[in-house]
C-alpha cells in the first residue's frame, strides 16, 4: 500500500462491484471506497478503538487474509490507523458481506452491491456463521501449521462440536465470544507485530506449567505478516464459572468494613497500627482489627497472596525456553527502567501543572506536595542500584490488579496477561521483579478502599478525613497479611525475590511507579479520584 495520505472521500452509496466476494479485497477501487470516512466513522465509535484522545488522519490497509472453511470465505483485515500526532496503531477487523435488510443494523460499515446483489459489509464477529467457522478451524487445526493463517489447538481441546456462540459483554479493548457456554475466544482488536503476551503467558502457564488458577489454554489464531512476523489474532480458553471479579467483591466487603465503624462504635484514633511492609499471619493481627474488619477479608487476602505466589513460582521455574528463564538485574535493565520512568514522570509532571485548577481540598494539598518534592521523586527513580540487588527477574503479569482476578467460590483465577496498556509490546515482555505484580495489587487495594469511601460517603457518619485515616490503617494490615503468605510461599519454592530490605525497596519503587502512572489517568478522566494516587505517592516519599 502507498504511504501517501489519501484525500478524505465523501462517497455516496450505492457502490457497485462486479467482482466475486472472494476477490473483492484485491480490487483497489473497493479498498479505496472501504477505507473512506465511512470506515473512519465506524471505527471511532467502537469501544475497542484506543485512539479516541488523538486526531485520526487516515486509515490504510496494512494486511489482509482469508478466514475460511471450504467455500465459506471471510476476510481478516489489519488496519493501520494514522494520527495527526505522527504515530499509528494497528487494529484487527474481520469483515463479511450480508444481504439481509434486518441484520446487524448497528454494525454496518458500508452499503454495497456485489454482482447486482445489494447488502452491507459488516464486522464479521456479528455473524454466527463466521464465529462457527473460526471455532471449527481451531478445533481441526493441524500440528505445525505452516500456512499464512495459523490455527493452533491444545491437546486438551478435542471431542466437542459447535453448539452456540454469543458476545461475552462490555469489554474495552478486545472482543470475546463465548462458545457452547464453556469456552471463550478473545479476538485481539489492537494488535502488534509480535505474539501477544496474553497468548504467550496463558499458553505457558496452562500448557507447560499446569498452573490451575488461570483459564485453561485451548487454542489460538496467529497470522504471519508480509515481513514474516507473527501476529496474534485470537486466544481460546476455557470459561471459568465465577461470581464476578475481585474488584467488585472487595468493594462490597470494604463497604461492610467502613459500615462497622459506626455499627461497632469504633474509635479510629485508637485502632492499633502496624509497620509499613511487615509480614503478618492472621493470628498476629490485633483482635481489635479482626473485630472491625472481620476474618473473611483477611482469609481472602491470604488466598490471593498464595495464588499470586504460585503464579510467580510457575513463571520462575523455566530453564529451557529463554523467553521465560529467570535472570538477574543488570545495567541494561537499569538503563531501560530509568529512561522509561523519567519520561513517564516528566509527562505526569506536565499534566499535574496543567490540572491544579481541577483540584481542591486534600487532592490540591497533595498535588502541591508532589510539585514541591518533584526532585525527591525523580531521585527515587534514578536511585536504582542494580549491583545491590540479589533477586531474580522473571516474566510477570505486568498489569496485575483486582479487576484481573475472578472469584470462584473461595478461590481466585488470574487472567488477562496482555500487560500495561501504555507500554510497547517489547516493554511488556521485559523480565521484571515479581514484586512489581505485588505492588500493582497493593495499589489496587488502595484504590478499592478509597473507591468504597467515595461511592458511599453519604452512608457513613464519620468525616471523609476520618474515613481516609481508617482506610490507611486497613491498607497497612492488608499489605502485611498478603506479604506474610506471599513471601513464605515463594521462599519455600526457592524463587529468589531478594533479602528483606531489597524487597521493601523494590515494592516502594514499583508502587511509586504505579501511582505516578495512575496519576495521569485520573487527572485526565476523573480529577476527584486523583487524591488516590497522590496519597499513594505521598505515603511512599514520606516513609
Amino acid at each position: 500500500m502507498s504511504k501517501k495520505p489519501k484525500a478524505s472521500t465523501h462517497l455516496q452509496p450505492p457502490f457497485n462491484f462486479d467482482d466475486k466476494w472472494e476477490e473483492l479485497v484485491d480490487n483497489k477501487e473497493f479498498v479505496k471506497v472501504f477505507l473512506s470516512d465511512v470506515l473512519e466513522e465506524y471505527i471511532t465509535k467502537q469501544r475497542w478503538y484506543g485512539g479516541k484522545a488523538s486526531k485520526l488522519k487516515y486509515i490504510e490497509l496494512s494486511e489482509y487474509f482469508r478466514i475460511q472453511q471450504n467455500e465459506e470465505v471471510y476476510f481478516g483485515l489489519i488496519l493501520e490507523v494514522n494520527f495527526e500526532e505522527a504515530f499509528y496503531q494497528h487494529y484487527f477487523l474481520p469483515i463479511a458481506f450480508v444481504t439481509d435488510e434486518n441484520f446487524a443494523q448497528d454494525d454496518r460499515i458500508l452499503p454495497i452491491s456485489i454482482k447486482g446483489q445489494e447488502g452491507f459489509i459488516i464486522d464479521a464477529i456479528n455473524l454466527e456463521a463466521f464465529r462457527k467457522v473460526v471455532f471449527e478451524r481451531i478445533l481441526t487445526a493441524v500440528p505445525k501449521d505452516k500456512t499464512r493463517v495459523r490455527y493452533h489447538r491444545s491437546e486438551v481441546f478435542n471431542g466437542c462440536k459447535y453448539e452456540s456462540s454469543r458476545y461475552m459483554g462490555m469489554e474495552q479493548s478486545n472482543t470475546s465470544i463465548v462458545y457452547n457456554e464453556k469456552y471463550v475466544l478473545k479476538f485481539f482488536r489492537r494488535i502488534y507485530a509480535d505474539r501477544n503476551p496474553d497468548y504467550e503467558m496463558s499458553r505457558f502457564l496452562s500448557d507447560k506449567k499446569d498452573f490451575k488458577n488461570t483459564p485453561v489454554y485451548l487454542g489460538s489464531i496467529q497470522i504471519k505478516d508480509t515481513d514474516g512476523l507473527n501476529i496474534t489474532i485470537g486466544l481460546m480458553q476455557e470459561m471459568v464459572e465465577n461470581q464476578g471479579d475481585a474488584w467488585e467483591y472487595m468493594l462490597v466487603e470494604f463497604h461492610k468494613v467502613f459500615s462497622n465503624l459506626e455499627y461497632k462504635k469504633i474509635n479510629i484514633n485508637k485502632l492499633p497500627r502496624t509497620e509499613d511492609f511487615g509480614r503478618l499471619e492472621i493470628k498476629d493481627v490485633p483482635p481489635e482489627i479482626i473485630d472491625w474488619v472481620g476474618l473473611n477479608v483477611f482469609t481472602k487476602i491470604q488466598t490471593l497472596a498464595k495464588r499470586t505466589a504460585e503464579m510467580h513460582i510457575a513463571l520462575g521455574s523455566e530453564f529451557e525456553d529463554n523467553s521465560f528463564t529467570p535472570t538477574h538485574f543488570n545495567g541494561d535493565y537499569t538503563v531501560w527502567l530509568k529512561n522509561r520512568l523519567l519520561y513517564q514522570f516528566q509527562n505526569r509532571l506536565n499534566t499535574i501543572e496543567n490540572s491544579l485548577h481541577k483540584l481542591d481540598g486534600l487532592a490540591l494539598e497533595l498535588a502541591n506536595e508532589f510539585l514541591d518534592k518533584k526532585n525527591i521523586i525523580r531521585k527515587r527513580f534514578v536511585d536504582f542500584d542494580w549491583t545491590k540487588l540479589k533477586g531474580e527477574r522473571i516474566r510477570v503479569h505486568g498489569d496485575y490488579h483486582l479487576g484481573q482476578v475472578l472469584i470462584k467460590e473461595d478461590d481466585f483465577y488470574i487472567l488477562d496477561f496482555e500487560g500495561e496498556p501504555e507500554s510497547t509490546i517489547r516493554d511488556r515482555k521485559v523480565k521484571q521483579p515479581p514484586l512489581k505484580d505485588v505492588a500493582g495489587m497493593f495499589r489496587s487495594f488502595h484504590y478499592a478502599i478509597y473507591a468504597t469511601i467515595f461511592n458511599n460517603i453519604h452512608l457513613y457518619k464519620d468525616t471523609q478525613e476520618s474515613l481516609f485515616e481508617a482506610g490507611e490503617v486497613l491498607y497497612q494490615y492488608l499489605k502485611c497479611v498478603f506479604l506474610g503468605t506471599y513471601v513464605s510461599k515463594v521462599q519455600e519454592a526457592n524463587l529468589n525475590i531478594g533479602y528483606n530490605q531489597e524487597r521493601i525497596f523494590l515494592l516502594k519503587y514499583a508502587m511509586l511507579e504505579k501511582a505516578v502512572y495512575e496519576l495521569g489517568y485520573e487527572l485526565n478522566s476523573r480529577p476527584r479520584w486523583a487524591v488516590i494516587p497522590l496519597k499513594g505517592i505521598s505515603n511512599i516519599i514520606n516513609n
